[in-house]
C-alpha cells in the first residue's frame, strides 16, 4: 500500500481523565482500510492526541505504507510535529520523540490541522474506546 490518508484523535474525559484514542485509516480512494478504538486509561488530552499519533504511525509501516498524510483537530500537535511550536510539556517529549522517529521511515510524511467537524470518525472511535471500557467496567466513573 502506497499513501494512506490517517484521521487521528485523542479524547479524554476529564484533563486528566479516561482517555480514548480513534483513528481512521484510508487509502488514495477513500476506501476505509483500518480502524483504531481504544481505552488508553488516565490521562490528559494532548497526551492522548499524541497516543493516538504514534499508534496511527506505527500501524501505517505495519501495513508497508510509505506516504502518509495524518489529519488531526489538535492544532498543538500539529504544529510540534510541524515545527512551528516547541515541545515544553516533559509528559508530551517522548511521545514527540517517538513520532518523529517514526515519520523518518516514511517515504512522504506531512500533517496538517482541520477543524473538529472534519474530524468526526476518529472522534467518534477515540469516544468508543472510552464508553466501551466503561461499558465492560475496565474503568470506575
Amino acid at each position: 500500500m502506497k499513501k494512506l490518508v490517517i484521521y487521528t484523535d485523542g479524547a479524554s474525559r476529564g484533563n486528566p481523565g479516561h482517555a480514548g484514542i480513534g483513528i481512521v485509516m484510508k487509502d488514495e480512494n477513500e476506501k476505509i482500510v483500518k480502524e483504531i478504538s481504544d481505552y488508553i486509561g488516565e490521562t490528559t488530552n494532548n497526551i492522548a492526541e499524541y497516543t493516538a499519533l504514534v499508534t496511527a504511525l506505527k500501524t501505517a509501516l505495519e501495513i508497508y505504507s510509505e506516504d502518509v498524510e495524518v489529519i488531526s483537530d489538535s492544532e498543538l500537535m500539529v504544529k510540534q510535529i510541524n515545527g512551528e511550536y516547541k515541545v515544553k510539556n516533559q509528559g508530551i517529549k517522548p511521545l514527540f520523540e517517538e513520532a518523529t522517529r517514526l515519520i523518518k521511515q516514511f517515504k512522504s510524511f506531512s500533517i496538517r490541522h482541520v477543524k473538529r467537524e472534519f474530524n468526526k470518525e476518529a472522534d467518534e472511535l477515540a469516544n468508543i474506546g472510552i464508553d466501551e471500557a466503561i461499558d465492560e467496567q475496565e474503568i470506575d466513573i
